[in-house]
């Protein structure tokens, strides 16, 4: 059986707790391990009403190929019994917001959390900038930020910096940069600890 979209490249990032993808056409997608787990297809999972939750810590111990077709994921959870297809991991990764978002939509309607980090966010940061209007008003390329109890994710460091004014919230949108947590890609849910090296870089256009 011949597929549209095949991979060329599969890399498993422990620290931001992503599954990297590339594909024949080009494109690339960083897949966080908990929508992976959260989003499975088998049996148990299909079969019942209440979402699979309290997943935020979980990464990837081993990944298998399945023929041609996929691979099966082992989770550090004991969970392995769910097969991804090509053709699912390409629509995760072009609907990754869209199906996060249902998601954390349906935990809400069950009255469900995530669950809780398993990371400190006592510390500090180092965030380096490659943006040429950033690097105006920062005159340096690196700063020093503190964890807190309003910086805990990628997605907070994200929403500290916008909130600095128009020029910030202009540079750090989604679609203007790439995120990298100890020089591997990160994404938006990746949890941030004490001495890690955080780097916002531009998309080519």
């Amino acid at each position: 059986m011949a597929f549209i979209h095949t991979p060329t490249q599969i890399n498993v990032h422990k620290k931001s707790r992503l599954l990297e993808i590339v594909f024949s056409d080009g494109k690339t997608f960083q897949l966080p391990c908990e929508l992976l787990r959260v989003l499975a297809k088998s049996a148990e999972v299909k079969n019942s009403d209440i979402p699979v939750h309290g997943k935020i810590n979980v990464n990837i111990n081993n990944i298998e190929p399945q023929g041609d077709y996929g691979i099966r994921i082992y989770f550090d959870d004991g969970y392995n019994t769910g097969i991804y297809s090509w053709e699912s991991l390409y629509d995760m990764g072009l609907n990754q917001q869209q199906y996060w978002q249902t998601y954390l939509d349906r935990l809400n309607q069950h009255g469900l959390q995530r669950g809780e980090s398993d990371k400190k966010t006592q510390g500090n940061i180092t965030v380096l900038y490659f943006m040429d209007k950033i690097l105006k008003i920062t005159k340096t390329q690196e700063e020093q930020i503190t964890l807190d109890d309003r910086i805990k994710t990628v997605q907070d460091l994200l929403a500290f910096l916008r909130n600095r004014g128009v020029i910030w919230a202009r540079e750090f949108a989604d679609d203007k940069m790439l995120i990298t947590v100890n020089k591997e890609f990160a994404e938006i849910f990746t949890v941030l600890e004490d001495g890690d090296e955080v780097a916002f870089v531009p998309r080519a256009q």
